[in-house]
């Protein structure tokens, strides 16, 4: 998959690294939002495997960041929605980065402990 030369320049190396199949539909709908697509369409720009388009698409309509109708899908039309999610990744990203993903099996044996 390429990128265009002003991504090239303007982001950095952390910003380039491998993008999440989330990350790869919301940037490609992002630059196309004067377009809807259909998923498979999706699926073979973004390189995300076919199987896995259409639960990252639910996923991300669900959370109002991406459109649908019929066969069709587009990006949100609230962009200030966009920002405030892509601002959230990003500094949960950071925080993964610098202090380590958070354990599930931690939170809830810590959640047991305050029930008794």
């Amino acid at each position: 998959m390429s990128i265009d030369i002003d991504r090239f320049d303007e982001r950095s190396p952390e910003e380039l690294s491998e993008l999440s199949n989330p990350e790869q539909v919301l940037t490609f709908l992002y630059e196309n939002r004067d377009r809807a697509w259909k998923a498979r369409e999706i699926a073979r720009r973004t390189d995300v495997n076919e199987n896995s388009i259409h639960p990252v698409l639910s996923r991300l309509e669900n959370r109002k960041l991406v459109r649908h109708k019929g066969p069709y899908w587009a990006i949100t039309d609230d962009l200030d929605r966009l920002r405030r999610a892509y601002g959230t990744h990003r500094a949960t990203r950071l925080f993964d980065d610098l202090y380590g993903e958070e354990d599930r099996d931690e939170w809830v044996n810590a959640s047991e402990r305050d029930d008794e």
